[in-house]
């Protein structure tokens, strides 16, 4: 009942968390004005939309925009500018928290929904595929090699892997994949130098699913270039402690093979800090590498989130992607809380 009680409380905290990132957004689009101002240039450019179609149609001016005035009290009253901002607070929160995320007003999917859940469950799976692989391959890589060099400090592949691991660091996104887009799609023709499918489309089947993939090397290539080195480096770190800690000796004394060591003395013992940077990078990576998605042409989330900040900014999908992200790290952390007690038996709840 103890264990019940207190993860129940770490829940209701984290739901705090996210209600108090859920307001403070509102209030910062509210206060600040930015709000309004999204909402009238919505108005105004729809008023001016119908003006340029009803123009050509009415022979009367003063007729005209009498009926363009009518409209836009309209929309007044439909977007609540009537109200002030702090008026409108409550309604926006209690939508986005029941999951009613409503219309984008500036974007479409592909089938030309305005529903801001059609825009991100179509962007999502493309995110996951793209950004979620590419951190996996990153980990496996990371948790191999930096365990290695861990047990080998100071050697000379520990020296090569670090500095290694330093220029990965220091490669800019944007700029890795510009490279290989040169490299391997332009100098080479190897792969494709962005968007999703080829043109045209393959038509829908394993002929369609591995032109996707395709297209997908390259941007995965480029994502586990520029990340694989800090994982791998802070997996090195989280584990050198521990790899020279006294059990490990003992284990060594024993005559335990080396694969052993690491898997149950190392690894084990090292795997909360781990896990917990894997978790979270991979909550992260949901959210999308907008200049990733941005140079490659990929139809994710990263970029669906550039695309409603720049431009006509799109308020509703702005506070609907930001409530998603931050739930998804709610989710991830209360996973963390009891991954905690299964992988660390020094862990316990009273």
């Amino acid at each position: 009942m103890a264990l019940v009680r207190t993860l129940s409380l770490r829940a209701a905290t984290l739901l705090g968390v996210l209600l108090t990132v859920l307001v403070l957004l509102v209030v910062t689009l509210g206060a600040s004005g930015f709000s309004d101002r999204i909402l009238t240039a919505v108005i105004n450019e729809e008023i001016r939309t119908l003006r340029t179609a009803q123009a050509t149609q009415s022979r009367d001016p003063d007729a005209l925009e009498a009926a363009l005035d009518i409209r836009r009290g309209e929309l007044i009253d439909f977007y609540d500018l009537n109200q002030a901002w702090w008026q409108r607070m409550p309604a926006t929160v209690f939508r986005v928290i029941t999951l009613d995320l409503g219309d984008a007003r500036t974007i479409r999917s592909s089938e030309g929904s305005r529903q801001v859940s059609d825009i991100v469950l179509e962007r999502l799976p493309n995110t996951v595929l793209l950004l979620t692989t590419s951190l996996m391959i990153t980990a496996v890589i990371g948790m191999a090699v930096g365990v290695k060099m861990a047990t080998r400090v100071g050697s000379r592949i520990d020296r090569i892997v670090s500095f290694g691991a330093a220029v990965s660091f220091a490669l800019p996104a944007w700029w890795t994949g510009i490279l290989l887009i040169l490299l391997l799609s332009f100098n080479f023709n190897l792969l494709p130098s962005g968007g999703m499918y080829s043109t045209p489309p393959p038509e829908a089947g394993l002929a369609r699913f591995f032109d996707l993939l395709k297209h997908a090397i390259l941007p995965i290539i480029t994502l586990v270039l520029v990340s694989v080195g800090p994982y791998l480096y802070s997996v090195r770190t989280m584990t050198l402690n521990v790899a020279q800690e006294d059990h490990v000796l003992v284990a060594r004394a024993k005559g335990l093979g080396e694969g052993t060591v690491m898997r149950h003395h190392i690894l084990r013992v090292a795997a909360p800090p781990i896990v917990t940077g894997l978790i979270l990078s991979l909550v992260g990576s949901l959210g999308g590498s907008i200049l990733v998605e941005t140079v490659f042409n990929w139809n994710g989330m990263g970029r669906l989130y550039f695309e409603a900040v720049a431009g006509a900014p799109d308020e509703g999908l702005i506070v609907a992607l930001t409530f998603i992200f931050t739930l998804l790290y709610v989710v991830a952390r209360f996973t963390l809380e009891i991954l905690y007690l299964l992988l660390d038996p020094r862990v316990r709840y009273a």
